[in-house]
């Protein structure tokens, strides 16, 4: 990188952080998107002039909002609630709901704003947002979580709508909730419009959805290495987390002829050397969605395997890395870890799990490393295609919806190597993600006026 352009960057870099200070997530990914997107607006100087980055890191609307409720035993809880309406040039809002502790407003607009260019590279109608509340439904009744959701809700409603700002789910915020705050809605407005996505397949979801972001994710990976004349038959995959984005992962994992060594929670991760087949993927799942148990527990049903507490699974030999569980969840000595192991290719399944220094120990060493951003997209394009059928009032097939999930995955690949294929041929797939995700926003922008 030249001297102009890493002051230019610095300058950048210097003003958000003045503006967004004590906000170091937000920071993080803004810095990530700025490394590539500023060179690029040197030689695309329309950019520069109608300042459209300055204008893309500001959200057009923040939210914040007391949600009160009552526990089973009656007492009165506060949490703080959110919704991030970052940028809707291209569409009406679009993003999900997180309910955990670690819920900030420097980490919705993180989210919010990886969130913008992921919806771009999807090619479906879709601005970016992110929402959510310090709420933890871990340990709560059913009960309990309803009347949070609902007040929740209540005061979400004046903000939300099928044309204006269409949440989804996100950690915390599975079916059992979107049916909550879905009820909630059509109580308070009521009409029954596609106001939320990952809605139950009795009123309004799609096929797959629970499924997209990890299948997309390992699609992803497949494209890449399909570049290198390679697929997935025959190599070893480890996977970080156990919750929905980590199990389908796993699962199209097993279906391409991948032998999958790892999955994970907080407390640690489970290594199998024979490998975590379906009847064995079937027992975690059900040991995660209805036992809600811990991944420990996986050693006492198959005594072949190993639990390593407190530990994270990048320093087991494998071909393919999958972080699908939290935000920089993958460091910089890991990343040599998995590199020196003979990793071959890393997909993001989760937000922004690796580090700054882990991506570039990737880039470093001409690994095929696929950021979020793209590589986790699927979740929020069968979103869209549930959207879609909620506009159409018709409800596509299993298969239908998975081939057209399957190609937006081979676009967002595209739309990468165009931006992203360096002079010697190795594709830098963050710089292709950041580019084509922000010329369709800017490009929206500009039509648009300052707005």
């Amino acid at each position: 990188m030249s001297q102009s352009h890493q002051a230019q960057i610095d300058a950048f870099m210097a003003q958000v952080a003045a503006q967004n200070a004590h906000e170091p997530e937000f920071i993080q990914a803004v810095q990530e998107v700025a490394e590539t997107v500023i060179p690029f607006i040197s030689d695309h100087p329309q950019y520069a002039k109608h300042r459209i980055l300055e204008r893309m890191v500001e959200p057009e609307r923040t939210i914040i909002f007391r949600v009160p409720w009552t526990t089973d035993a009656g007492e009165v809880q506060i949490n703080r609630g959110y919704r991030v309406e970052f940028n809707s040039a291209i569409g009406p809002y679009k993003g999900g709901l997180r309910f955990h502790p670690t819920v900030t407003l420097s980490v919705l607009k993180f989210l919010g704003f990886e969130q913008v260019f992921k919806n771009s590279l999807t090619t479906l109608p879709m601005g970016g947002g992110k929402g959510g509340s310090d709420f933890n439904p871990k340990g709560k009744s059913d009960a309990e979580v309803m009347r949070f959701c609902q007040s929740f809700m209540t005061e979400l409603s004046r903000h939300i709508g099928p044309n204006t700002d269409v949440p989804a789910g996100d950690i915390g915020v599975g079916g059992r909730e979107i049916g909550y705050l879905f009820g909630q809605y059509k109580r308070l407005r009521n009409e029954f419009t596609g106001v939320l996505t990952g809605k139950g397949r009795n009123w309004g979801g799609s096929l797959i959805r629970p499924e997209a972001t990890g299948y997309g994710t390992v699609y992803f990976a497949a494209e890449m290495l399909a570049t290198k004349g390679q697929n997935f038959d025959g190599k070893s995959a480890v996977i970080s987390g156990s919750g929905n984005v980590a199990q389908y992962s796993a699962e199209k994992c097993i279906q391409m002829g991948a032998k999958v060594l790892t999955m994970s929670d907080s407390k640690g991760f489970i290594h199998d050397p024979a490998g975590i087949d379906r009847t064995k993927l079937d027992w975690i799942m059900d040991l995660k969605n209805n036992r809600r148990g811990r991944i420990q527990e996986y050693v006492d049903q198959f005594p072949g395997a190993t639990f390593h507490e407190g530990q994270r699974p990048w320093g087991i030999a494998c071909h393919a890395a999958f972080p699908c569980a939290t935000q920089n969840e993958l460091n910089e000595e890991e990343a040599h870890a998995l590199v020196n192991n003979g990793c071959i290719v890393i997909a993001e399944g989760a937000n922004m799990p690796s580090t700054p220094e882990a991506i570039e120990v990737f880039d470093e060493a001409k690994v095929l490393f696929a950021p979020g951003k793209a590589s986790n997209a699927g979740g929020v394009a069968t979103s869209g295609l549930e959207m879609s059928q909620n506009s159409l009032r018709i409800s596509w097939s299993r298969e239908e919806v998975d081939e057209r999930l399957l190609t937006i995955m081979k676009d967002i690949h595209s739309q990468c190597v165009t931006y992203g294929k360096n002079a010697d041929g190795h594709v830098n797939y963050v710089r292709g993600a950041n580019i084509a995700g922000f010329v369709k926003v800017a490009d929206s922008m500009i039509d648009q006026g300052v707005v």
